[in-house]
């Protein structure tokens, strides 16, 4: 199963950290975000490793190289303008294979371990949830006996962490578009499922939650 680090937003909340720094390049624990979701992907047994390139997209490039360090096979996808998550998947589609892959954000730090689902032959994706944090309160998604639904109460925070099946996206424009109107839409079919994961996680969006993140590997080693 190949996997996606989705790695080309330009970090505009982390600034002036990102002015000329790519955020995954960004360190914590002792090394980069991005390292931290090799050395996982690795450990979960994934070999193909996808990751999408735009801010300082080349810094990224250099530093990783074709994966072979990590145990993993690397190819990138340029976009130019970031595409948004949507769009950035849809662009590398030819990149993932013809199965399910995963997609992780890569502005996130999780414990999950990763280990595939075993995909519902007529779902089209598979979803990590974790509690809200205080600063996304309302949540995402509801979770219903291991069905996700885009309305009702209580809601679950999408991780960032999701396993897709190419036909969400082959059908969709190539372009900049969001992933969330093409989840709810699944929702609505009933075509989506996931989990509720209560380990660790963090959305590493500000300077703030870095400093966070590093703390808590700082004091795991």
């Amino acid at each position: 199963m190949h996997a996606m680090i989705l790695a080309a937003g330009r970090g505009e909340r982390m600034r002036p950290l990102t002015d000329h720094t790519p955020k995954p390049l960004l360190n914590a624990g002792g090394r980069p975000l991005i390292e931290h979701h090799l050395v996982r992907l690795a450990t979960a047994g994934y070999r193909d490793v996808v990751i999408n390139l735009a801010h300082l997209g080349e810094r990224i490039r250099e530093h990783v190289g074709d994966g072979s360090r990590f145990g993993l096979a690397i190819t990138y996808s340029p976009e130019g303008e970031a595409l948004e998550t949507g769009g950035g998947i849809r662009r590398a589609l030819p990149l993932l294979g013809e199965g399910p892959f995963l997609v992780v954000n890569g502005d996130v730090w999780c414990d999950h371990p990763l280990t595939a689902p075993a995909l519902a032959a007529n779902d089209l994706a598979h979803l990590v949830l974790v509690d809200n944090p205080p600063h996304h309160p309302q949540g995402d998604f509801r979770l219903e006996n291991g069905r996700l639904r885009g309305e009702g109460e209580p809601k679950l925070t999408f991780s960032g962490i999701g396993w897709y099946r190419p036909e969400l996206f082959r059908d969709h424009p190539e372009g900049r578009f969001p992933l969330a109107p093409l989840l709810r839409e699944a929702m609505e079919s009933d075509r989506v499922s996931g989990v509720h994961h209560r380990g660790r996680w963090l959305d590493v969006g500000t300077p703030e939650r870095l400093s966070l993140l590093d703390r808590w590997l700082s004091e795991d080693r």
